[in-house]
């Protein structure tokens, strides 16, 4: 168990440790509607895409949500900040 022991620390002090060991269930269908509705609006350095969910009549409809870099960050908890020089402005 020594070298997985380790890793297993390690993981678990890593700032993506949450990423890795979150068991919320992501379904595909909620992806690519995420994917063909998000823009990113570089003059308010927020992130814009569409949701479904129920109205008080049990139908669908889409919600606009809009979240930014720091939300992401904060709900992943990552730990880190736009002075973290690993981070790539470009990717984000």
């Amino acid at each position: 168990m020594g070298p997985f022991k380790d890793m297993s620390k390690f993981l678990r002090d890593s700032r993506i440790a949450k990423a890795l060991t979150d068991r919320t269930k992501v379904y595909e269908s909620h992806v690519r509607m995420f994917w063909r509705s998000v823009r990113y609006e570089e003059s308010e350095k927020m992130i814009y895409s569409a949701v479904q969910k129920k109205d008080e009549n049990d139908q669908d409809i889409d919600v606009e949500v809009k979240f930014n870099v720091g939300d992401v960050r904060r709900v992943l908890d990552l730990r880190d900040s736009d002075d973290d020089p690993t981070i790539n402005i470009e990717r984000l």
